[in-house]
This record gives structure tokens, sequence and C-alpha cells, in this order.
């Protein structure tokens, strides 16, 4: 082609249709289908691998015996952080029994005042026998007290 009919030939006009504005615009990849196939592999069978069995049964093992050195060399640890708690625990029981028996102490002891016995005996018209009607036993211990 040459020059001249390149510029003669005029550019074509575009049509553009008149769009209704009531319809649904395409969306994208709107004619494009995807197909489903169904493979259903129940029949096929796995072929066994010695090797994998054996890599699996060894890692099996190691992991294992890793746990259990783990455990192994922790456990003295733990031993002594619950023997710890322990210890701690039984001296706030033998704190608390140290005060507990402090307090029984003085309560007998406030029990068991003179001045307190003898104010109850006043209250209770307790009065001291007379020196006639006192009878001292004498202890014998050669004789028999109980016979069966």
């Amino acid at each position: 082609m040459t020059a001249k009919s390149l510029d003669q030939a005029a550019p074509r006009t575009r049509v553009l249709e008149q769009e209704d504005p009531f319809e649904v615009p395409a969306f994208p990849n709107e004619d494009v289908y995807f197909y489903i196939k169904r493979i259903n592999n129940a029949h096929v069978l796995r072929e066994a691998d010695p090797a994998a069995r054996r890599a699996c049964w060894k890692l099996i093992g190691t992991s294992l015996t890793i746990a259990a050195l783990v455990i192994g060399l922790l456990l003295p640890g733990l031993y002594g952080l619950v023997a710890g708690y322990r210890l701690e625990a039984l001296r706030q029981e033998q704190n608390r029994l140290n005060l507990d028996r402090a307090t029984l102490e003085y309560q007998e002891s406030k029990l068991l005042d003179p001045a307190r016995l003898e104010e109850l005996a006043k209250m209770q018209q307790f009065v001291d026998p007379d020196s006639t009607k006192v009878v001292y036993l004498e202890g014998k211990s050669d004789t028999v007290v109980a016979q069966k």
C-alpha cells in the first residue's frame, strides 16, 4: 500500500448500539463453564513402601526415647520443687499449730487461775470439809486389789 492510499482511506465510523438502561450488565467470565469430573479411586490400592515404614518406626522410636530422656532429666528438679512446696506448707502448719497451742495454754491458765476457782467455789457454794471428816487412805502395796 502506498502512502496515498492510506491517506485516502477514511476512518471508519464506529456505531454504538443503544444500551438498554434496565438490562443487567454481564458478569466477568460469565461465558466460562467449569466441568467437574468425579474421580473414584476406591479400587486403586496403594503400593507398600517398606523403606517409608521403617523410617516412620525409627522416627517414633527416636521421639519416644528423646521424650523419656527429657522427662528423666526434668524429674529430679520437679521433685525438688514439689518437696520445697510441701516443706513450706508443713512449716506454715507448724506455725499455726504452735499458735493454737499457745492460745489453748493461755485459756487453760485463765481457767485454772486460783482466784477464778475460788470464785466458782463461792458461786456453787462449795465448802471446805471439816478436818474431822477427812479420811486419809493408806496404800497397801502387798494386798491384791482386784481378783479374777
